[in-house]
């Protein structure tokens, strides 16, 4: 789930998207990335910082130049599970077994006292109340 949770906050940046939706077409140089993105060298860095940590790109150098790859592995590994945990979140999700057992609970005195049509008035008038 962590990997995960790494390349999804990745890709929630929109520069960051773009710059993967590039390197799907071609590699490409960080010169190539500031003109194409126009945003400065500095900038195409700390967003390649992020993408690197994530396993999302790799880099080769030549020279003085560096030039950026997609890992689609990785990406593609960390979109099945969010797929996977998303269909089936109790066989992937790995959360704590206390806040599914808080679910059920949840669960089980909605269907107890709410009508399962329509749980907002119940939601209303629980103690908690929802939000």
């Amino acid at each position: 789930m962590e990997t995960a949770l790494l390349v999804l906050k990745a890709i929630s940046q929109p520069t960051r998207l773009r710059i993967l939706l590039l390197l799907a077409e071609a590699e490409l140089c960080s010169c190539e990335l500031v003109e194409l993105l126009g945003v400065t060298q500095p900038a195409i860095s700390q967003h390649m910082n992020v993408l690197r940590g994530a396993g999302l790109v790799s880099e080769r150098k030549s020279g003085t130049w560096v030039y950026y790859q997609l890992q689609r592995s990785n990406l593609e590994q960390a979109l099945q599970w969010l797929s996977r945990a998303v269909l089936k979140p109790r066989l992937h999700a790995n959360l704590p077994t206390a806040e599914w057992s808080r679910l059920d609970q949840l669960l089980a005195d909605r269907q107890q006292n709410c009508d399962a049509a329509d749980p907002q008035p119940c939601c209303e008038t629980s103690k908690k109340g929802c939000s």
